[in-house]
This record gives structure tokens, C-alpha cells and sequence, in this order.
């Protein structure tokens, strides 16, 4: 099991890495993590939803996504509450405090996963959440120390030098753990390093020397990861302006921003400049396209786009002819209005939406979850996607759907004039032939890039990299180990 000293210390990648170097050894490897927060989610093949972090790392050891792989999923929805999703499906809606209490009753739903894949696997890398020194949260805990007493599962600790106080967040760890889960420590691994690795040589023989932790490896700053899905927001970032930029999209950084892995493909391609607009910051007056993303609280989001003065903006951008497009709850917001009347993502409420589509959504009834595929009903350009939303959404617009599904239905709405577009679909913008068509609408075209094979690169050079600077081997006894006192 790889805990962390803190969030975003970079477990997710490292399990990735590691799951495909031991894949590509001839291992049977399944990812495990008990507990995720995440709204960065992906469909499973029952139909379920797990962590996108989980989905890559299934992809990393060559299977499918399954939702024992990510028991319980948390899905915020506000500064205090989020959605609880158990093996796959919407279990509950919980507070802070309500969810603490609920976590015992979750314990049998994540041993049963996790049972079920030992028994698929030679190994199981599991992935704790946030930090293993949350001795306050210790109580209950389904997600870190634990899960690992629960199932006598071995223990590697992974600082971030990149943020700096490595040997203190290491050591610190070590200090405040319960000296029967401190036990279950074996090694400890110090991530993104920067510069001369032989400058901290003498920094990982102190943690170890002041842990009894052995040394795992000095793990370099991988900048390929960059190509990999981001499982959290703060994790999204602007790339620079490349020269021969030729088509400009802004994307509004919402609180509660989903699925934010559609923007991946766009990102990497070199005629686009992906604008990521985040509080305090105006749209420019000159993008090409607006592209309204996924929201877990399509009102809560609406309501913050509103006071950051987006709507505004996005009005001019149409009344310019600008295109704008928007993705499931992005969709949802470009109505007349969107209505919660059983309060699904927050108290109930029904608010005036954009107004830039002639559509209204109610939601309810219960989450569709599916993988599709289809075409564009205006050019017949093929694409593969998922479903994942609450709602009906119907109008005038709505005559007009912008995509065909293989199984007869249609989905999403484009404006009179064309200009203006929305979507249920996530993930078209990863079919490279649905891309091209989208950046040669915008005065773009695409130089080819193929974005899955570009993940599965990234993937075995992350595999390499970690073959390179972790001690795989020793991790390998640890795991046949097991928990036994070594």
C-alpha cells in the first residue's frame, strides 16, 4: 500500500508507473484504492463509476476498469458535502461529519473489493488517500492506516520534495503514527526531485536513520505526466504559448469542475492554446471557442460563473459570433433554466440558465452511466465517448442534436445558427478524427497526434523511469512479505 504524507504527493502516478514496470516484468497487477475524492470519474464496464486515477491505473496494468477497483468514490458537490458512491453507484449524500460517522459501514464494501481482486491478481497495489498522519481522522479510517491494518497490508510512505519540508513531513509521519500502524511501514520513497538527485543523498540516509524506514528510491521529476489524465483541478494548470498557436479556447475553472480530462487531448495539441480561467481572470475578448466543462452542481457552478462575471463575457463572445460548446453539466448551463426539485446536487432550487440554447433540464431520475460511440449528425465524423449525468434536457434545440449514438438515440442541441452547442457525451475530444473535426471548424487543424497512444507512451516511459530510480525489487519482497514483522 503507497500512502502519502499529503495530498497530491504524486501516489496516483507512482501506483500507474509501477503497475505497468511490473506488467511489463509478466505480473498480473490490479490497482486498489479504498476510498477516492474525486470528481474526475470514469464509467466502468458494469456500468459503474470509479476514480479517473483508478481507470489509468487499470489501463497501466492492461485490464478493464472495474468498480471494486475504487470502492467508494466521494464527489463533492460543496465546501462540506459531497456524494457518496459505494461499488460503483450513488450510495448517499453526506457532510464532513456525516460521512465520518458513516465510514464504518462502509469498511465491508471495501474488503469485499478488495477480495475480490486478490483473487484476480499476484499483486494488488493499493493507493491510500491524502495523508497518513490524519491522526484525527484515524477513527474509522477505510482510506490509509486503517484499511492496511484491516488486511495486514505492507506499507510505503512517498514524500513530495517539490513543495519542499520532505525530511520533516517523513519524519513528522513517522512521530504522530500509532506505533501499531507505524509497524506496517516498510520503506519510504522521495518524489519529484528536481536537479542533481546526488544533492540529496545525504537527506534520504537522515530519514531513513530517523524513521527505521528503508530508502525506496529518489524518484526525478517526470515530465511526461503532464500527458496523463490530472485527478485533481489544482493539478490543472496552462501550458505556455507554443508558436504557430492558431485557435484559442477558454475554459472557465469552476469550484466544481468534472471530467476536466476532456480537456487533455486539446491541450496537447500545438495549434491550440488552451486558456484555463480561473477567479479574478477575464475571458479574453479574442478566443476562438468557449468550452463550458463538466460540473458535479451544475447551480452551485452556474451561480459562481455568474459572479465572476463569465456570463457577461460569454454573451459578448456570442453577440462577436464566437462558438461556444458546452459538456454535460456545461450543457445543462447554456438553457433557459436548469430546475433541482429533489435537491439531487444541493438544496432544491430552479434558476435561469444562459439562455444561449433553447433548451431546459430537470434533474432526476436515475445516473446514466455508459460507454457510447457514434458520429456527429452535421459531417457523419465518428467518435467514442461516456454518459455520465442526472437530468432530462429538452427544447426546441433539441431538434437539432449534435451527435447520433450507434444505439439509435441522439443527444445534445446546436443553435439555429450553429454556433452554439452542448453535449452530454465526455471523452469525444480523445477520438483523434472527432478532434481534427472540431480544430478544422476553428481554423485549426491537427498534426496528427493520437492521443491514446500518447497516453500508452507516457505510461511505459513512467514505467521506465520508476525501473530506473525505485528499488522495485525490494518493493516486490515487501509486497510477497505481507504485513509480518520483517
Amino acid at each position: 500500500m503507497f500512502q502519502g504524507t499529503g495530498s497530491s504527493v504524486g501516489k496516483s502516478l507512482l501506483v500507474a508507473g509501477l503497475a505497468r514496470a511490473l506488467v511489463l516484468r509478466g505480473h498480473a497487477v490490479r490497482p486498489f484504492k479504498p476510498q477516492n475524492m474525486s470528481n474526475n470519474a470514469a464509467v466502468t464496464e458494469e456500468g459503474g463509476e470509479i476514480g479517473r486515477a483508478q481507470a489509468l491505473q487499470a489501463r497501466a496494468c492492461g485490464v478493464l476498469p472495474g468498480i471494486h477497483m475504487n470502492p467508494v468514490l466521494l464527489k463533492p458537490q460543496s465546501e462540506t458535502g459531497a456524494q457518496v458512491v459505494v461499488q460503483g453507484r450513488i450510495h448517499a449524500t453526506a457532510r464532513a461529519r456525516e460521512y465520518q460517522m458513516m465510514k464504518p459501514s462502509l469498511m465491508p464494501f471495501v474488503l469485499h473489493s478488495f477480495a475480490r481482486l486478490r483473487e484476480e491478481a499476484e499483486i494488488v497495489l493499493v493507493e491510500g488517500a491524502g495523508s497518513a498522519s490524519e491522526i484525527n481522522l484515524r477513527a474509522g479510517d477505510i482510506a490509509n492506516m486503517g484499511f492496511a491494518r484491516a488486511t495486514d497490508t505492507p506499507v510505503v510512505v512517498i514524500g513530495d520534495i517539490d513543495r519542499g519540508g520532505v525530511i520533516a513531513s517523513l519524519v513528522g509521519t513517522k512521530a504522530v503514527l500509532d506505533p501499531a500502524d507505524a509497524a506496517l511501514v516498510r520503506g519510504f520513497i522521495v518524489n519529484r526531485m528536481r536537479g542533481d538527485p546526488t544533492l540529496f543523498a545525504a537527506g534520504m540516509a537522515q530519514i531513513a536513520s530517523r524513521t527505521g524506514w528503508a530508502s525506496l528510491g529518489l524518484v526525478p521529476f517526470f515530465d511526461d505526466a503532464r500527458r496523463l489524465p490530472a485527478e485533481d483541478a489544482q493539478d490543472l494548470a496552462n501550458a505556455p504559448r507554443r508558436a504557430g498557436t492558431r485557435c484559442r479556447i477558454a475554459v472557465p475553472v469552476l469550484p466544481r469542475i468534472s471530467n476536466f480530462d476532456d480537456l487533455d487531448p486539446l491541450a496537447a495539441e500545438p495549434e491550440v492554446e488552451l486558456i484555463l480561467l480561473r477567479p479574478g481572470v477575464p475571458l479574453p475578448g479574442d478566443v476562438d471557442l468557449v468550452l463550458l466543462p463538466g460540473s458535479k452542481a451544475t447551480i452551485a457552478d452556474l451561480a459562481a460563473l455568474r459572479a465572476e462575471g463569465w456570463d457577461t463575457d460569454i454573451l459578448a463572445h456570442r453577440r462577436r459570433g464566437g462558438r461556444i460548446l458546452g459538456l454535460c453539466g456545461g450543457y445543462q448551463m447554456l438553457g433557459r433554466f436548469v430546475a433541482d426539485p429533489d435537491g439531487i446536487e444541493g438544496p432544491p432550487d430552479r434558476v435561469a440558465g444562459l439562455g444561449l440554447l433553447e433548451i431546459d433540464t430537470v434533474l432526476g431520475g436515475e445516473k446514466r452511466l455508459a460507454r457510447v460511440q457514434g458520429a456527429t449528425l452535421a459531417d457523419g465524423v465518428p467518435f467514442h465517448g461516456y454518459e455520465m449525468h442526472v437530468g432530462q434536457t429538452s427544447g426546441a434545440d433539441c431538434a437539432r442534436p449534435l451527435l447520433r449514438l450507434d444505439d439509435g438515440r441522439v443527444d445534445g442541441a446546436v443553435s439555429a445558427d450553429g454556433l452554439v452547442a452542448g453535449s452530454y457525451l465526455h471523452g469525444f475530444f480523445a477520438d483523434d478524427r472527432q478532434r481534427a473535426a472540431w480544430l478544422h471548424r476553428l481554423g485549426a487543424a491537427s498534426d496528427g497526434h493520437a492521443h491514446e497512444a500518447a497516453v500508452e507512451a507516457a505510461l511505459d516511459g513512467l514505467a521506465q523511469h520508476l525501473e530506473q530510480h525505485l528499488d522495485v525489487e525490494a518493493i516486490l519482497r515487501i509486497a510477497r512479505a505481507g504485513g509480518a514483522t520483517p
